[in-house]
């Protein structure tokens, strides 16, 4: 008997041993990039973003413009700093040429903001996870840092922790929460060639630290990284630190943003903006690697005033998107940009609210699916998905009266997500033909898309 306890310690302490060799990482790529992407992420498909800060104030940005990055309002102390025409000239007129970037900051009160109510709205909406600008590259911070004592929500403007706030409000309704980080701030002292890195070592790393530590995030979305390379700033060690001591260390999610030669290529899931990563063509489609696409419903993340209906994705296309999204193995990350007062503008709420709807009734075919690696050449306004063994085929135009899908040999119990209906479907001559002649319009589940169910095709 005590033999065999003392065997029974031992494959304990073995498998014990093993797990934590396997989860102990050396601080550089070849070692982080073995650390897989959680399941959880690849798995949830659909997040919120959130942009608001400061630059919610002036809420400007030209909507007219032909570069992506030219129509970001969180973009407007860099703006003035720069001397852009269109931003100065503004900032002159409306606000004085004596008004600071800084002097915005006891504007942002956020007296209406609600976390609980963006709570709801997110969770209605099927986000599985949000994301929000802790600080964003004017270095505000929305939760009391001790690196930015003077600098952040709680000192100024709405006087209130927000970042915690919604943190608690977002975990009460079920929905996993995470933080976008920028690496860089424009105006600090401390951010340059000749003092790098003591701000890697004084304020940035110990920041996100301080972060972590404290609200425990399960994604960060650093940003910010294009003027230095991982190594000045200390990435890799950060990292280290992420995956082996924090308390999120099991369950963490990282991108790809972390020093002017990482993207698409070290960290966790790779990241495109308005289908662009910088001004370089995208990731493209059906990449094995983990990524997300971020984007705003409108052309700017934070909130820009001027952007009118003409500016705005409309529910039908932003379901589509997420569809593209989705079927080339990706996620989507949408965002919204409240208001300064802490409203969201009704309009992100009507389409975050129709996407929702949308995914009760086919969240199915885009929760926990993965792409369709062998699937035929796309037809239009159709793509694919899969789970398991089972094939959806999610057609953004309702088929005409049939619908041929070639290289699905067999199946069984084909339906249409959100309907008892039975659909006619036929194997033969290396493809699959659907009948829908008997679903009317008044049979539909929904609206802008609709998904059928293939058991058992592959």
């Amino acid at each position: 008997m005590k033999r065999f306890v003392i065997l029974l310690v031992s494959f304990f302490f073995l498998i014990s041993g093993g797990q934590s060799i396997a989860q102990s990482y050396q601080p550089d790529w070849n070692s982080l990039d073995k650390r897989s992407v959680p399941e959880w992420w690849t798995d949830a498909k659909f997040g919120i973003f959130i942009h608001w800060g400061v630059y919610s104030v002036p809420a400007y940005a030209p909507t007219d413009e032909a570069n992506v990055y030219a129509k970001y309002s969180e973009h407007y102390e860099s703006r003035l700093l720069s001397g852009n025409q269109k931003f100065v000239e503004h900032h002159k007129k409306f606000f004085g040429e004596n008004f600071a970037y800084a002097d915005f900051a006891p504007q942002f009160k956020a007296e209406y903001f609600n976390a609980g109510d963006w709570a709801a709205l997110f969770k209605k909406a099927g986000a599985q996870y949000v994301v929000l600008t802790s600080k964003h590259h004017d270095g505000f911070c929305l939760w009391p840092s001790r690196f930015a004592p003077r600098w952040n929500s709680k000192e100024i403007g709405a006087h209130r922790d927000l970042l915690g706030e919604l943190t608690d409000s977002v975990r009460a309704v079920g929905l996993r929460m995470g933080y976008y980080y920028s690496l860089l701030e424009w105006a600090h002292p401390l951010y340059s060639k000749s003092t790098i890195n003591r701000w890697v070592e004084e304020l940035m790393i110990p920041q996100m630290k301080e972060l972590v530590t404290t609200y425990k995030p399960e994604i960060i979305f650093s940003d910010g990284e294009w003027d230095y390379d991982s190594k000045t700033l200390q990435s890799e060690k950060f990292l280290a630190w992420l995956y082996n001591e924090s308390p999120v260390k099991e369950t963490v999610v990282v991108n790809d943003r972390w020093g002017k030669e990482t993207r698409s290529l070290h960290g966790g899931y790779y990241t495109t903006e308005y289908d662009l990563v910088h001004n370089a063509v995208g990731i493209g489609e059906a990449a094995d690697h983990p990524w997300e696409e971020s984007r705003g419903i409108g052309g700017s993340y934070g909130y820009n005033r001027f952007e009118t209906t003409k500016d705005y994705l409309s529910s039908r296309q932003l379901i589509h998107l997420l569809i593209d999204k989705v079927s080339n193995g990706g996620n989507l990350l949408l965002n919204i940009g409240p208001n300064a007062d802490g409203l969201i503008p009704v309009v992100m709420q009507e389409r975050l609210l129709d996407i929702g709807k949308w995914l009760k009734v086919n969240g199915e075919a885009i929760y926990g699916t993965s792409a369709w690696r062998e699937s035929p050449a796309l037809k239009d306004g159709v793509a694919f998905t899969r789970k398991g063994n089972d094939l959806y085929i999610l057609c953004t135009k309702w088929p005409d009266r049939k619908l041929q899908i070639e290289g699905v040999v067999k199946g069984k119990n084909v339906k249409l997500l959100g309907t008892d209906k039975k659909i006619r479907a036929n194997f033969s001559g290396g493809k699959l033909t659907l009948d829908v002649t008997n679903i009317f319009p008044n049979d539909l589940p929904c609206e802008y898309a609709w998904a059928f169910k293939v058991e058992n095709a592959f």
